[in-house]
């Protein structure tokens, strides 16, 4: 099999991504070989060009082909209200709902002594003083409700203590359309501690 080597490779790799493993690879790298001209050939030049272009954003830390992402860079955005998140998926998933119009602040984690990620690996000193620098008003924690999450994001409170900013959280609960029944334990908690009147 040594004149598919190339191919073997190119599936090894693609098994790697989130989502994919090696069956799903497979057929991934067949249906792109059965496309080469309109699918392979397009595909691996913008994964070229990608590859070369993109940066993180040296403000809110956002992947672009700019310094600046689009984001920071927009005048209208300059709300006084900066979301923390976690990851650049997160920042997107917000985008998509067309519901926040602030800026952002991604701290490509969460702290892990294990994982090596402390305050400065994440960030949070240039949160700190993009606070003060940007004069934001409202700091939003839109960190995954997990125990890392919410320690980082109590964490970055205790930082922010010096400051007048007011911290909040994204709500937790019941999703629009979930149904009790469905629901976990701790999901159905949150909820309920969260409730507020009709």
């Amino acid at each position: 099999m040594d004149n598919t080597r190339e191919i073997e490779a190119l599936i090894e790799l693609m098994a790697r991504l989130p989502g994919l493993g090696p069956r799903s690879a497979r057929r991934a790298v067949l249906a792109l070989l059965k496309r080469r001209g309109q699918l392979m050939a397009p595909l691996a030049q913008a994964m070229a060009t990608v590859a070369l272009n993109a940066r993180d954003c040296t403000v809110c830390g956002n992947i672009g082909t700019a310094d600046i992402c689009p984001i920071c860079a927009d005048p209208d955005r300059a709300t006084g209200e900066i979301c923390v998140v976690e990851d650049v998926a997160d920042l997107w998933a917000m985008e998509r709902t067309g519901a926040f119009k602030g800026r952002y602040h991604v701290l490509g984690g969460t702290l892990s002594a294990l994982d090596g990620l402390g305050p400065d690996e994440l960030g949070i000193p240039r949160l700190v003083r993009r606070v003060a620098d940007e004069g934001i008003c409202e700091v939003i924690m839109a960190l995954n409700a997990t125990v890392d999450g919410q320690t980082t994001a109590h964490y970055i409170a205790d930082a922010l203590t010096e400051t007048t900013v007011q911290i909040s959280s994204l709500a937790q609960g019941v999703p629009i359309g979930g149904e009790l029944d469905y629901l976990d334990d701790g999901t159905i908690g949150a909820a309920l501690r969260a409730r507020r009147r009709l």
